[in-house]
């Protein structure tokens, strides 16, 4: 009974990390699509990630002024710290570096698909009801995923009132999806267990 619950416990610690470990990837793609940095929830991102973020602000800046690799570390060493404390308490012992890293990984990059995925069934929902709105998240939901859906309609244009171009955006989610991160969740051993939500 006690082990079960000592699971139970380090499942929902992974599951709080996994958590933490979304909005600061959401907070690097607001970054990287030039989201409304003064929208309200781009600020309650920014207020709820700082103190881990920063500080890794002094020595890692923005590339290209769009791609925060602070953000970005900062999930990566958050990641990493709680595979090998989650497995160390849970009896696994240290976990090989390597697969600490590559699961690091596979669980930063399913936290991005993660958040263009609900954000594109969110844009369809809304181009369905409101296709006008004006309210702050269905405003930053536009912005965030302008930047992939962009290039893919000039390729799928438009068919009158019928756009395409989510369908094929979901079918590239999914093909990362089953092929980058399952391979590196198989390649990172016991550490693939943590990975995603």
């Amino acid at each position: 009974m006690g082990s079960q619950l000592g699971n139970a416990g380090l499942m929902l610690v992974n599951t709080l990390v996994n958590i933490y470990i979304f909005l600061l990837m959401l907070r690097f793609l607001l970054q990287a699509s030039r989201a409304d940095y003064y929208n309200p929830i781009s600020q309650s991102v920014v207020r709820v990630t700082q103190p881990a973020v920063r500080p890794f602000q002094g020595f890692l800046g923005p590339v290209m002024g769009r791609f925060d690799l602070a953000t970005l570390a900062t999930g990566f060493v958050i990641k990493a710290i709680s595979i090998v404390v989650i497995l160390q308490v849970a009896g696994f012992g240290m976990p090989p570096v390597g697969g600490v890293a590559i699961g690091t990984l596979a669980a930063l990059a399913n936290a991005i698909l993660k958040i263009y995925f609900f954000a594109l069934i969110v844009m369809i929902i809304l181009s369905w009801v409101a296709p006008s709105a004006s309210h702050p998240g269905a405003l930053l939901v536009m912005q965030l995923v302008e930047p992939i859906m962009a290039p893919v309609r000039r390729v799928i244009p438009p068919l009158g009132m019928i756009d395409l171009s989510p369908i094929f955006v979901f079918i590239a989610i999914s093909l990362i999806d089953g092929i980058v991160v399952t391979s590196l969740t198989r390649a990172a051993g016991i550490a693939g267990a943590l990975v995603g939500l």
